[in-house]
């Protein structure tokens, strides 16, 4: 898998919805090797977009479409100055990975020096964190293959996350949760509260 990650400030909100809806609409069917996308705008006027492809390869075909290029220029005027592209080959899924039946997304971005341990850590406590906090479903973590990594986590509910985020961490798991965190370093968090999440129907 690869993602492409897509951040900007919005001035437009509601013209940007209805261009990702008309891409949805019109040219997602065109896009081959497109598997879905994570997105969402925070309060404070962030959007955020994770689009997933089978491959670099597959996201590059689709950025060099014409029509791609049109639908840009139109959506690039929604935003209130530069918008940043994050390319990701990397990417690992833990516990079944994202799900579009969340009702809340969180998104946490830095930078790592070592994205191959995070992976392995989220891997070896995935199962255990479901047994402790039901209301995650999975997650996903891509990196730039530098340092950059962005993590994506979705929930049931916000309401349900926020009463289980103190939660107390067994014994056995505190020196893997206390790694993660020291490798994950200084962290920005991206709260999606009306995600919207798409994914391709397979042929």
């Amino acid at each position: 898998m690869f993602i492409q990650v897509i951040q900007g400030k919005v001035a437009d909100e509601a013209g940007l919805r209805r261009c990702l809806d008309r891409w949805n609409d019109e040219l997602a069917s065109g896009a081959t090797g497109y598997l879905g996308s994570t997105s969402g705008t925070c309060a404070d006027g962030t959007f955020i977009c994770m689009v997933r492809f089978e491959s670099e390869e597959a996201a590059r075909r689709n950025s060099e479409r014409p029509e791609q290029g049109s639908w840009w220029a139109e959506t690039e005027r929604c935003f209130a100055g530069p918008v940043t592209f994050m390319d990701c080959a990397e990417v690992s899924e833990w516990m079944g990975g994202g799900s579009d039946d969340a009702g809340f997304v969180q998104v946490m971005e830095g930078h790592t020096r070592n994205a191959h341990r995070m992976a392995e850590l989220m891997g070896q406590v995935g199962e255990r964190v479901h047994e402790m906090r039901p209301e995650i479903i999975g997650g996903t973590l891509c990196s730039d293959g530098r340092d950059g990594y962005v993590e994506a986590v979705y929930f049931t509910s916000e309401s349900e996350a926020r009463l289980h985020e103190k939660m107390e961490i067994p014994d056995d798991l505190r020196s893997l949760f206390e790694e993660e965190s020291e490798l994950m370093g200084e962290v920005s968090y991206y709260d999606l509260r009306e995600p919207m999440l798409v994914s391709a129907e397979r042929k």
